[in-house]
């Protein structure tokens, strides 16, 4: 049913809380893994325009999904990809779950956070409001 899952990171605490149920469900359904963080600081947003170079954030945010590919791998024995995206991540993540067929979207959640989401958006509504894949979120703890 699910061939390949993008798995959006965020090099945040809420990863640690969406990698083991995306994991156990992955090897159910014998799916493959794109682990996907979109850098979008300056430098990233910027990048190709200006042909800036790599900044300490973007190398920082390969090395982690780098590291937690490899881990996955061990423990799970599938083919998994990471990738680091450049800019606004919901563009991103819509943009590479299109372009890599993906079936599922998975995401972990922040829970509500009222200024913040009217500040920034909230980048689960922006990719809910687009997908063309189902969209699995899991909740943070209480």
């Amino acid at each position: 049913m699910y061939r390949k899952i993008l798995v959006a990171l965020e090099n945040s605490p809420t990863d640690q809380e969406l990698l083991p149920h995306i994991a156990r469900f992955a090897v159910m359904t014998k799916s493959e893994l794109l682990l996907l963080h979109v850098a979008d600081g300056w430098v990233a947003r910027n990048f190709e325009q200006l042909s800036l170079a790599e900044s300490e954030e973007m190398r920082e945010d390969l090395s982690y999904l780098e590291e937690i590919a490899t881990r996955l791998r061990g423990e799970t024995g599938l083919k998994i990809e990471p990738r680091l995206a450049l800019g606004n991540p919901p563009t991103q993540i819509l943009q590479v779950a299109e372009q890599e067929q993906c079936d599922l979207i998975a995401m972990a959640s922040h829970g509500h956070q009222l200024i913040g989401d009217i500040i920034h958006g909230s980048t689960i509504e922006a990719v809910r409001h687009k997908a063309h894949v189902p969209i699995l979120v899991v909740p943070p703890k209480k």
